[in-house]
Parts: C-alpha cells; sequence; structure tokens
C-alpha cells in the first residue's frame, strides 16, 4: 500500500525530496523520494555526511515537494568565483 501510494505523490510531483547544492564541486543533488517533510529531514543527516567526506564544500540543504527531473545536476558552466586575495608574508624584500 505503502508503494502505490509513494508512485501517485511522485507522479504528481508531491513527493518529498532533498535537495543539497555545493559550490565546490558546483552541484545540486536530489535524494529521495520520501513520503513526509519527516521522513527526508531523518534522513538529510547521511547525505550530507557522505559529501562531507568527499570534500565537498559550500553545502546548503532544502527539503522539497517536486518531480526532479535528474538526480545530480552538475553546473559546468558557472561562473568561477572570485576569493578575496590575501596578502601573504614571504622571506623576499619588496
Amino acid at each position: 500500500m505503502k508503494e502505490m501510494l509513494m508512485k501517485i505523490l511522485e507522479f504528481f510531483g508531491l513527493a518529498c525530496w532533498i535537495e543539497i547544492v555545493t559550490d565546490n564541486p558546483r552541484c545540486t543533488y536530489y535524494f529521495g523520494p520520501f513520503m513526509t517533510k519527516a521522513e527526508a529531514e531523518e534522513a538529510t543527516g547521511g547525505y550530507v555526511e557522505d559529501l562531507k567526506n568527499e570534500n565537498a564544500q559550500g553545502i546548503a540543504v532544502s527539503i522539497k515537494r517536486c518531480k526532479p527531473k535528474n538526480l545530480t545536476v552538475f553546473d559546468e558552466f558557472a561562473e568561477p568565483r572570485e576569493f578575496e586575495r590575501i596578502p601573504t608574508l614571504s622571506g623576499q624584500p619588496s
């Protein structure tokens, strides 16, 4: 019965999905589907931990009711981010 309900929720885009966006690499990941927001929230920690173990940085998490077309979206055309340059001290005089 639960499987049938999940299929109906998925079909109409009403299932809950965890969306995780990372800055490095520039990707959006979708994990799911889940029947409820609480069920998705409970699973979030494991997915975030896995991404941290893969050295992902700038991790942002949200839970949405949606119907993702792709589970991983790599933003290969993203503008490179400019980081503030911090002067360093070197052993050579200026």
